[in-house]
């Protein structure tokens, strides 16, 4: 079986729900600003997250945290199928206070584990993409998104809302806000390693120790996530490329389908049904 993907958008929660099959390699490093809750269906899907190679197997569950670095890849010739639920952290985060009434104003909801097996939990998660996925009654999607979410508690803990997050190296905070702050320029490395006050190969040294990813690889990431936001808005890949400070549309598009096994198009027209 070849490799496919199957996604779509949800208009009124921003839910994107993805179900996609892959063979050998599946996508490089990256990561997304929503929350990931999905499960394998059938075969081993293997990748490499907070420093872990993990292995979910048939019924297991993956719970990726925006900005969770995470790749995929199939090591065994049957490949691997899972579907998954992108949440929006806005909307994630309302719907956990709600259900708890005692959630600390000053932190954020966090998953306890990147893998796990909960039958349960793996049960609510394929209720819940099939409700969504399959564009159910707004009552049937409703009920089946609160009885995820309500299984879903039995792996969460609160994290402390920290900014800047003392965890980090103090250079490897500055180059972030450095990088976001100037994210669709032709930044040299020099540049960032001045703004912080250390020559290039330390300041490598601390992102990658605090990041896991270079510099340069850190900045393309962040270009992706805010492409795909644009996108799902419609904006044209051209424009988005442009915005982004990448070369061109086939820039932008060479790293999207790296990362995304899709093109930027084809992700605009499935979030959008506007044509390409």
């Amino acid at each position: 079986m070849s490799n496919w993907i199957d996604l779509k958008q949800h208009a009124d929660t921003g839910i994107e729900s993805v179900r996609a099959h892959f063979v050998g390699h599946a996508y490089d490093p990256h990561w997304h600003d929503s929350f990931l809750v999905g499960v394998t269906e059938q075969g081993v899907q293997q990748f490499n997250c907070r420093r872990v190679r993990h292995q979910s197997t048939a019924g297991q569950v993956f719970l990726l945290e925006p900005g969770d670095l995470h790749d995929g890849h199939a090591p065994t010739a049957e490949g691997f199928t899972y579907s998954t639920l992108y949440l929006e952290p806005t909307w994630l985060e309302a719907e956990m206070r709600a259900l708890f009434e005692q959630a600390p104003t000053d932190s954020l909801p966090s998953f306890a584990d990147t893998l796990c097996q909960d039958q349960r939990l793996a049960c609510a998660t394929a209720m819940a993409f099939q409700a969504v996925h399959g564009l159910e009654l707004r009552i049937v999607r409703q009920t089946a998104m609160d009885t995820l979410l309500a299984t879903l508690t039995g792996h969460l803990h609160w994290r402390k809302r920290l900014n800047p997050d003392p965890r980090l190296p103090i250079i490897a905070q500055r180059a972030r806000d450095f990088l976001h702050a100037y994210f669709d320029q032709d930044i040299a490395l020099e540049q960032v390693a001045q703004a912080c006050g250390v020559d290039r190969f330390r300041l490598t040294r601390a992102f990658k120790a605090a990041y896991g990813l270079a510099p340069h690889a850190y900045l393309i990431q962040l270009r992706l996530s805010k492409a795909r936001r644009l996108l799902a808005k419609g904006k044209l890949p051209a424009d988005v490329a442009m915005a982004l400070g990448f070369a061109d549309q086939s820039h932008l598009g060479r790293w999207f389908r790296r990362a995304y096994r899709l093109t930027p198009a084809d992700y605009r027209r499935r979030c959008t049904n506007l044509p390409d």
